[in-house]
């Protein structure tokens, strides 16, 4: 009888415990699921931002021109950065390079480097990924002296 009884306590136990793991687990994909759509947001509206820029016929090379950064490289190589990229084809600004942390599996018209290596000389870096600016612009900082600035505050600014 002790033995049932020990039995049934420990399958009950572990069935508690299989599902505190699995609603822990739920957790951590609600979680993950609500930073990745506050993510998409942010990126929606730097690109509404963008188009309405667009509209309103403000060029984006003007602002680069304006603060003398002719020779810029961009941070964040998904679709902002690659748009930047090809909004600033055949303009006075160059585009020496991308910088993202997945630089060896990417593709683009520029060269892209890791934030791990060393950091050829721009005029400024744009930052594209406006979710993590504050924390990407503080690693850049260790690295390199020019000014960093983020895409989605040059398409507020002009």
């Amino acid at each position: 009888m002790k033995k049932s009884v020990i039995s049934v306590l420990s399958a009950l136990a572990g069935a508690a415990l299989g599902a505190g793991a699995s609603v822990k687990l739920e957790h951590k994909k609600l979680i993950r699921a609500r930073e990745m759509s506050e993510k998409h947001l942010a990126l929606f509206l730097l690109m509404n931002q963008w188009v309405i820029c667009r509209q309103e016929g403000k060029d984006l090379s003007a602002y680069f021109e304006k603060n003398g950064f002719r020779r810029i490289a961009v941070y964040g190589m998904s679709y902002a950065g690659k748009r930047l990229i090809d909004e600033l084809k055949d303009t006075a600004v160059t585009v020496a390079y991308g910088i993202d942390r997945r630089a060896d599996s990417l593709s683009a018209d520029v060269d892209i480097v890791s934030g791990d290596d060393a950091l050829e000389t721009v005029d400024a870096i744009v930052v594209t990924a406006i979710t993590f600016f504050d924390q990407i612009a503080e690693t850049l900082r260790k690295k390199t002296d020019c000014p960093i600035v983020s895409l989605e505050d040059i398409l507020y600014e002009i």
